[in-house]
Parts: C-alpha cells; structure tokens; sequence
C-alpha cells in the first residue's frame, strides 16, 4: 500500500475502520485512535521506543484490536511549510513499517501540535510531571483530530504533505 493522500483515505479503507494517529519522536511515540465515524480522536498511550521490530509489532498488535485501517503520522514540517530535519526519520519509519505490514498511511503536518497541547496542559494547571506523562499521546490526538477535521471539511481539500 502506498502513502496516501488524506482525501483518498476513505477509499482504502473499509466501513467501521478507525485511523490511528502516531506522534513519533526519538524516545516515544504518542498514539491516538479515532472513533469508527472517523470524527473525534482519543489518546491512547505513550509507546518508549526501544528497537523499531518490536515498537511497530507493538503498534500493529493494538491496531488489529482496534480495527484500524490506515495510520496517520505526524509530518514535522517548519513553520514555512518545508521539510523538518526529523521529516527524513518519519519518511524512513513509515516505509519500514508498511515492509512489515502493507497498511494505508497518511501524513499530516504537525506544525505546533506539541506546543499546542503544551500551553493547554499548561492552562489546565498540570504539573510538570503530568504533563511529561500525556505530552505525546496529546499530540498525537492533535496530528489525528486535524486529519479527521481536513477529512470532514467538504470545503477544504488541500494536498497532504509529499514526503
């Protein structure tokens, strides 16, 4: 399966399937899971990376539970729209995984989402270590909720990001 465009995820994937929203950083991945009507999005738990093999089997073993369809990551553009430095990691991480297993995946600029559920948590008057413990899993929520978001707006049909 290759990387999709965001509009066309609703071709690939089959009735009563969710998406699920991965936030990949260099020692943990925030997952996300939406509802089975693609609308709302939910954190689900913060992976700690170890060895990639047994990260993404982690991955795919929740998402075969979850009836998952496709993955949405987390594009770490700049705020000028171009390539992060970490875009090259996501690219490379998203084409190993789908060698392990052929699942849709689509990329949606993350531009903000850690600083945004940072300031959130912040208002909240969470503590520091609170914080540290949601951060990725709440920024995964953020990537999905602005798929499904895109997803749902008939008005606005921008391209997903092209790696």
């Amino acid at each position: 399966m290759p990387i999709c465009k965001l509009n066309h995820i609703k071709d690939v994937i089959s009735d009563g399937q969710r998406l699920m929203g991965l936030d990949i950083g260099k020692k943990t991945i925030g997952l996300a899971l939406s509802d089975k009507s693609l609308a709302i999005a939910s954190p689900v738990k913060i992976l700690w990376r170890s060895k990639f093999t047994p990260d993404v089997n982690s991955i795919f073993e929740f998402a075969g539970t979850e009836e998952v369809g496709a993955m949405v990551l987390g594009w770490p553009t700049n705020l000028d729209g171009s390539a992060g430095p970490r875009c090259d990691s996501v690219r490379d991480f998203a084409h190993a995984m789908m060698r392990i297993r052929d699942i849709p995946v689509v990329f949606q600029d993350e531009r903000l989402s850690t600083k945004a559920v940072e300031s959130a948590m912040v208002e909240a008057d969470m503590t520091r270590a609170k914080r540290a413990q949601r951060r990725d899993a709440l920024a995964a929520v953020w990537i999905l909720q602005s798929a499904l978001d895109r997803l749902h707006d008939d008005r606005i049909t921008p391209a997903s990001p092209s790696p």
